[in-house]
């Protein structure tokens, strides 16, 4: 068993081990000691640079001058191993630290927006936009802005690999990051695979609760092919991704504004709200507060999945600019 300051010091290995592998380039002690701050981890320049030292003796990074480190192979496989009470939870706190990173002005339509980020075979992407055409013209989607780099190109922050063509959708976490700027306290619950029926929402019929959550749960149902939202697009009748979340009630005004301008900004992300302390689509909702359905931002993604397109998805990857971002309908 690991003593306590020795998980303690594993965390902070694991913490800047994610934060190079979000990097193609090197990333110096400075800035990974600002990133830390913001995940709430407290580590002076100084004392980055003594773990750095210990991660390249024990082959996690490397050393690229006085550019910075880069994360190794092994790195990258200790990251992929870690604890699994450090993983626990770990998609839950990623959905706030998104939310708190969304700067997006309404009124402005400029600033940072979270997107999901999806990558295809460079032979297979016409196939792909043909096989989520029937999604964003149904909306479902939370918004029909979209970007797309080719390989050795950025999205966000992230590179698109050698063979690939990726793909940016805006992630539902924006209506969080919104609400958040405007006062509005928001309680994110679970993902899930929402039935459709008479083009209307009817039941969870799977969900994965954030808080004891390691992986993205969207991404396990893609990959399960658990979603029909193809079928659900055509006809209104299928299987969905959404999320579950709860506002207090005292809200619902500024709630209900700061939706209606969302999608005069192209971004629709909420498909249904519910009444206080009500059920929403089967789904018990706490005192004084009021539900919230969300739409998957990676559901035209699974449309594409659904047809046979091979996809490698990275939810809530990354933030970028709302500017940067083009109707699906120009691509």
């Amino acid at each position: 068993m690991l003593s306590q300051q020795s998980q303690e010091v594993e965390r902070k290995v694991l913490a800047i081990l994610r934060i190079l592998s979000q990097s193609s380039e090197p990333v110096g002690a400075r800035i990974i000691s600002r990133r830390l701050r913001d995940c709430g981890i407290e580590l002076s320049e100084r004392a980055v640079r003594y773990h750095l030292k210990l991660m390249d003796e024990r082959g996690f990074t490397e050393s690229v001058g006085r550019e910075g480190r880069l994360i190794t192979q092994l790195g990258l496989e200790e990251l992929g191993s870690a604890l699994v009470s450090d993983k626990v939870g770990f998609v839950a706190s990623k959905i706030e630290l998104l939310a708190y990173q969304t700067e997006f002005d309404i009124n402005k339509r400029q600033g940072k927006v979270p997107v999901n980020i999806s990558f295809f075979p460079e032979r297979q992407f016409k196939k792909a936009i043909r096989a989520m055409e029937a999604a964003f013209r149904a909306g479902i989607c939370v918004s029909e802005l979209v970007a797309v780099a080719r390989q050795g190109e950025k999205l966000g922050a992230t590179v698109v690999p050698l063979g690939k063509i990726g793909f940016a959708t805006v992630c539902s976490i924006v209506v969080n990051g919104v609400l958040l700027k405007a006062g509005v306290p928001i309680d994110s619950k679970f993902a899930g695979v929402l039935q459709i029926k008479n083009g209307k929402p009817l039941r969870f019929v799977e969900l994965i609760y954030y808080s004891g959550c390691s992986l993205d749960p969207s991404e396990i149902f893609i990959t399960s092919r658990m979603t029909s939202v193809d079928k659900a697009a055509r006809i209104g009748e299928g299987r969905i991704l959404a999320n579950f979340r709860e506002i207090p009630a005292i809200c619902q005004p500024i709630c209900e504004k700061v939706i209606a301008d969302l999608k005069e900004a192209n971004l629709n992300g909420v498909l249904a709200m519910g009444e206080i302390s009500k059920p929403l689509c089967e789904t018990a909702v706490e005192v004084n507060k009021i539900g919230m359905i969300l739409l998957g931002g990676l559901n035209p993604v699974a449309a594409a999945a659904e047809a046979g397109v091979e996809v490698e998805n990275h939810a809530m990857s990354t933030i970028m600019d709302y500017g940067d971002l083009v109707r699906f309908w120009e691509l």
